[in-house]
């Protein structure tokens, strides 16, 4: 309903308040749901991992929102988009918030994959609303990919129901997760282990693991930095949700292979190489978009690991980094404005130049670099110390890799918020408030963590196994 308002709305302000408007109900929705859970249905189902990953997805969908108003009105004023380009982008905003509401929603696993692919066709025209060159090879790029990922999970999808079959009995019961994952144990173990491979490479794509990740950073450095925060803080965690789903499903079966194996790689490769990618990064978007594909790589890691503590960090850690990550893209949107720029050479000073940005971009990398006492410390702590207790070995790539990511981000802010002031300083109308609200969140959850929100991760961890 709101998509189809606001693409007729002409006025810019109008179009940006009810999409304001809009994400906040939507808020609301969500947790209406987490104390009034319908009962589930053939299409439709709530547990306690979804309904945890809406509430994360529709707060920062709010407070992307808010940010965006600000952010498109000067992309507006210096004639980058136009009006009508607008009414698209706010219409498509909308729809992109509806899909990936309704992938986490799905109990249907077709239905699931339907959203997200509607969400990937979403995001790629956004990516190339500017008509630029770079910005439509970007779009194509990720399309492209994006459309072998998607398809790869079809067949895997496919795949699950047809090991479904034999047992649950063809129609709509044969793709229903709460059936599913009831009568997992006596399908044919080898479909699910084939089915596995194709939805993690078909899934992992959309995920951003490597070598799987190319469409990532160009989509992050071309298109607007609202999107670039829903793609690391939103559209990411989808995907990975829908993975974990199939996850749970091989583990229910005792004669499939497991699949934290093939997890782990994939998490470890990606983080390694994205902390490695960082130290070569132009463009300051693109830099943090390879920070995304090192900490999926981490949560990937996280979850195939398993059990109750590592579980618990992977959930705490797609939380924390979700925050954190849109955060830093609601300061750099600013800055890039600000110095009509987004390559490194040519920002710098960024403390003394534009105060509230620049700091507000330091407490962002130290807290997405893992630094105490912001909760992304407390996340990688609980990783590492559980796979020093289970695969010591596997420890120390992974320590090395994180260290290794850290040193590029401190290297890389040294001179962008702290060095000399170079390039343009032109006024810029910011809207602090999402940048403060999600470090504040992210500092308060590394000190303290209420009894009922551990309890929730903790139950979430026990599904996920």
């Amino acid at each position: 309903m709101a998509a189809a308002v606001l693409a007729l709305v002409a006025s810019y302000r109008l179009g940006a308040a009810i999409n304001v408007l809009a994400t906040a109900l939507t808020q609301i929705a969500a947790w209406v749901l987490v104390f009034a859970r319908p009962e589930p249905s053939l299409y439709l189902h709530i547990d306690d991992f979804n309904i945890f990953l809406i509430v994360l997805n529709t707060f920062v969908a709010f407070t992307t929102s808010v940010f965006s108003a600000s952010y498109i009105a000067h992309e507006l004023a210096t004639g980058r988009l136009t009006e009508g380009y607008l009414r698209f982008y706010h219409a498509m905003y909308q729809v992109l918030l509806l899909a990936m509401n309704l992938a986490l929603l799905a109990n249907n696993i077709g239905l699931m994959w339907v959203a997200i692919e509607l969400a990937t066709l979403t995001t790629v025209m956004m990516v190339g609303i500017y008509r630029t060159p770079a910005a439509l090879e970007a779009a194509w790029k990720y399309f492209i990919l994006g459309s072998v990922g998607i398809a790869l999970a079809l067949f895997g999808t496919i795949l699950v129901y047809l090991a479904a079959s034999p047992t649950v009995g063809q129609g709509l019961d044969a793709m229903a997760w709460t059936v599913l994952v009831v009568k997992a144990p006596a399908f044919d173990p080898a479909l699910l282990n084939l089915a596995f491979v194709f939805l993690l490479v078909g899934y992992g794509t959309k995920i951003g693991l490597a070598p799987l990740h190319a469409w990532l950073p160009d989509a992050h450095a071309e298109g607007p930095t609202p999107i670039s925060a829903v793609l690391s803080g939103l559209l990411l965690n989808v995907a990975l949700y829908a993975l974990l789903r199939f996850k749970i499903l091989l583990t229910a079966n005792a004669e499939a292979l497991s699949p934290g194996g093939l997890m782990i790689g994939m998490g470890l490769v990606s983080l390694i190489f994205a902390a490695l990618m960082l130290y070569k990064r132009r463009d300051v978007k693109r830099m943090f978009a390879y920070s995304s594909i090192e900490h999926m790589g981490l949560i990937t890691l996280a979850f195939g690991m398993g059990g109750p503590i590592a579980s618990f960090a992977g959930l705490f850690h797609m939380t924390m980094h979700s925050l954190t990550k849109s955060a830093i893209f609601f300061a750099v949107g600013h800055i890039s404005q600000a110095k009509g720029t987004q390559k490194l050479a040519e920002i710098g000073g960024l403390t003394e130049t534009h105060p509230v940005l620049g700091w507000g971009l330091v407490l962002g990398v130290v807290a997405i670099a893992g630094m105490p006492p912001f909760g992304i410390f407390m996340s990688e702590f609980l990783v590492v110390t559980s796979t020093f207790a289970r695969e010591p070995l596997l420890a120390i790539p992974l320590v090395a890799g994180l260290l290794t990511g850290i040193g590029a981000l401190v290297l890389r802010m040294q001179k962008l918020a702290f060095g000399r002031p170079v390039g343009e300083s032109a006024p810029v109308k910011a809207s602090y408030l999402p940048l403060v609200v999600h470090l504040a969140i992210v500092l308060v959850a590394g000190v303290f963590l209420p009894d009922a929100l551990v309890a929730w991760f903790r139950a979430v961890a026990t599904l996920i196994g």
